[in-house]
């Protein structure tokens, strides 16, 4: 087992990729302005040249550092936050989130199945459409999310559920009221198949939403389990003096 990246079956530079974003997010580790050398990054995380050469890829693809042969690579200044999906506390600025991005869904499964509700959630549909996706972004999955949508909403468009954003499209349903929502925020690590759909090692950090609509009788049309990737994730909050 490596002493840093364990057994895990995510590929070494993938990881060590995953580790130099970071660093260059936060501007750690770093000095003028420029990643360690190969030979420095060999010694720290225990890997071939070649692991580091390709992680140095990925970044370089990405357009977050620039390779100059016999000087360096230097950070390119372009930010990592581009990339990061900001957490909202209003339903006006999730449907603002839900204007700005255009992901990739990837469709898992889908079946009729009831959500497990808590008590002060509120009462349930008569009977749930439940789907399972990826979205993702540039070709870089950041979330899976399981949807239970009442089905009686679900019959109304079931091809526009399938293919489209949930939340924007209950937005914009006639006759679809949202009362209440609510939603809860934990951090967590990713398990097995997590990790997988998200192509991060297994127990990296990712952030857990529940997210709950309830319709002006106190129905729950809309209930989401939503698995972040720790890396895609800020939650700003105005605190009040």
């Amino acid at each position: 087992m490596h002493r840093i990246f364990g057994d895990s079956p995510i590929p070494r530079y993938v990881q060590l990729a995953d580790i130099l974003r970071e660093r260059i997010a936060r501007g750690h580790g770093l000095s003028q302005g420029k990643l360690p050398s190969l030979e420095e990054l060999v010694r720290e995380f225990d890997v071939a040249r070649v692991t580091v050469r390709q992680a140095v890829d990925v970044l370089a693809r990405e357009g977050l550092v620039s390779p100059q042969r016999g000087r360096g690579t230097f950070i390119t200044g372009k930010k990592s936050e581009e990339r990061k999906l900001h957490m909202v506390t209003t339903m006006g600025e999730l449907a603002e989130l839900y204007r700005d991005t255009r992901p990739e869904l990837l469709n898992l499964s889908e079946a009729s199945a009831a959500p497990g509700l808590k008590e002060h959630e509120g009462k349930a549909a008569p009977k749930y459409f439940y789907m399972r996706r990826v979205h993702a972004l540039d070709g870089v999955p950041y979330c899976v999310i399981a949807i239970y949508l009442d089905d009686r909403i679900f019959r109304r468009a079931p091809r526009r559920v399938r293919k489209e954003l949930v939340i924007p499209l209950l937005m914009s349903l006639p006759g679809v009221k949202i009362a209440r929502a609510r939603q809860t925020l934990t951090i967590g690590t990713a398990d097995v198949d997590e990790a997988a759909h998200l192509r991060v090692p297994v127990n990296s950090p990712v952030g857990r939403v529940r997210r709950v609509f309830n319709a002006p009788d106190g129905t729950v049309i809309y209930l989401a389990e939503v698995t972040y990737r720790g890396d895609f994730v800020q939650l700003d909050v105005e605190m009040k003096p």
